[in-house]
């Protein structure tokens, strides 16, 4: 029976644990570096208290939050009025933080501070050095850990955008000693091989030592030197690296850098779907335009049979005009021909012979004007306006 009452349930441990350590550890200062620093839509702030050799988990109310008249940053060296307790439902020791002050930076932060300065100073994160983004890549390829939730995010929503997209993954340890090199190596890798477009290169969630590799200098330069076009999305949204002022596009998680590196089947769809309600539209309005055209030629065209009743007006027309002209025309030469006659008439010998005059001609036919012309025994022919006779010449004289 004793025995029986000894056995406790879990909550009832971790109740008595609970109870004994608020009792043991009333409100006290506890120092170390803020890391892990996330902020709840409730309001709540959740970080992680560290130092060389460990940390605590920690969590800051709304309503105590609210009271700060400054921003926490990750990084930065804090000093925590805490409650040490005990969270029941997770078995899991944490600090309920009462108020936080300032207490100077971190060894890491101060690392990241540095390291970001001198490749600032060098032109390294420049925008004008940025790389567009393929608006249309024919491949994406993923650099990250075969075993990370990041690539499974990342498929997930690539196969969701964009199913018929080509995805190569190029597997790289994202934590632990030496990764840095080997993601350095890996970027310069994909870039020889030069199978798609644009890289991504992501990670999860985690603390500034968990994502210390991407803080590294060789990653910054293996991105920058990367023939290809980086998108990095590593960790939260409050989370920075280097690696994310050093690529081409940073995006605050690795499901929306697989959002902005892939184009959207259906916005696709819906652009060719409006592009061709455009197409179909014009020819509608050319077609349309093309009727209007062909209604004004129909007015302009005749019936053959109307076409030659009207040239036969025409030349009725003409030819009344012809034959109008003509006889006034006739009409004109005859009365020049009269005229002609009527002058001729005047000039001719004939009707002067028919006066009474005669015309006197030598042997030789020439007409004789001169009676010194003509001696004595020569023979002339006279003509008369009725016949002509001989003579021959007795004397001549002059007047």
């Amino acid at each position: 029976m004793q025995a029986e009452r000894s056995v406790l349930t879990v909550s009832e441990l971790l109740r008595s644990v609970r109870d004994t350590l608020e009792r043991r550890f009333p409100l006290l200062w506890v120092r170390g570096e803020l890391s892990n620093l996330s902020r709840a839509p409730s309001g709540h702030w959740y970080f992680t208290l560290k130092d060389g050799g460990a940390q605590v988990d920690c969590v800051m109310f709304r309503s105590r939050a609210a009271a700060l008249d400054w921003e926490p940053r990750e990084g930065v060296q804090v000093e925590a009025r805490a409650l040490v307790t005990l969270y029941e439902p997770r078995g899991r020791f944490q600090l309920t933080v009462e108020a936080l002050r300032r207490g100077g930076v971190g060894p890491l932060f101060e690392r990241f501070l540095r390291l970001k300065e001198k490749l600032e100073r060098e032109g390294l994160f420049d925008a004008a050095a940025k790389r567009e983004l393929p608006a249309h890549p024919r491949a994406i390829g993923v650099v990250t850990s075969t075993a990370a939730a990041a690539l499974r995010d990342v498929l997930t929503t690539l196969a969701r955008r964009n199913p018929a997209l080509p995805v190569i993954v190029y597997p790289v340890p994202v934590q632990g000693n030496g990764a840095a090199v080997r993601i350095a190596a890996m970027l310069a890798r994909a870039g020889r091989r030069a199978e798609c477009d644009v890289l991504l290169l992501v990670r999860g969630g985690g603390s500034m030592e968990d994502l210390w590799q991407f803080n590294e200098e060789a990653v910054a330069r293996a991105i920058r030197a990367c023939p290809i076009p980086v998108v990095v999305g590593v960790g939260h949204e409050t989370d920075f690296t280097i690696a994310d002022f050093a690529a081409d596009r940073r995006a605050p998680t690795p499901t929306a850098a697989a959002e902005l590196a892939s184009p959207s089947r259906a916005e696709l769809l819906g652009r060719l779907a409006e592009c061709a309600r455009c197409v179909s539209r014009e020819m509608r309005r050319r077609l349309q335009y093309a009727a209007q055209a062909a209604d004004g030629w129909t007015r302009r065209l005749v019936h053959p049979a109307e076409r030659l009743r009207s040239y036969q007006g025409t030349v009725g027309q003409l030819s009344a005009r012809l034959g109008f002209g003509f006889v006034q025309q006739l009409r004109a030469c005859e009365a020049k021909l009269a005229a002609a006659q009527a002058a001729l008439r005047s000039l001719d010998p004939a009707a002067v012979l028919e006066r009474g005059y005669s015309l006197t001609m030598n042997a030789r036919g020439e007409v004789l004007r001169d009676a010194a012309a003509v001696h004595e025994g020569e023979r002339v022919r006279t003509r008369l306006a009725r016949g002509e006779f001989e003579s021959e010449v007795k004397r001549g004289e002059n007047p």
